[in-house]
């Protein structure tokens, strides 16, 4: 969990970003000076030094996007009929299309 300094050192980069001001130390320090928040004072130099060089937009764009995909199911045994592969794909989907059913049952939608 991150700490009242870190946490009122991200929310200042964020705003500085919103307004599209480039993010300095003297501008974290003011803006959580207003805030009234007390941060250990290496705080707002070291978010200044990390966000110097980054593309703020592509942190907010790809916070979930990393980590791999699921390993690949194992091949059956030698012996295992074709029909077994079929009768699972069948039920990946029916799976899908409950899922998306389950959707609709709501009353509402994602982008409504």
């Amino acid at each position: 969990m991150a700490s009242t300094s870190e946490l009122a050192c991200i929310y200042s980069a964020l705003i500085l970003h919103d307004d599209e001001v480039t993010v300095t130390e003297d501008k974290l320090n003011a803006l959580i000076r207003t805030a009234g928040v007390t941060v250990e004072p290496f705080w707002p130099n070291l978010f200044a030094k990390a966000l110097a060089n980054i593309d703020i937009n592509s942190l907010i764009c790809n916070v979930g996007g990393g980590g791999g995909g699921g390993s690949a199911p194992v091949a059956a045994a030698s012996g295992a009929s074709t029909a077994a592969p079929a009768a699972e794909e069948k039920k990946e989907e029916k799976k899908q299309e409950e899922s998306e059913e389950s959707d609709d049952d709501m009353g509402f939608g994602l982008f409504d």
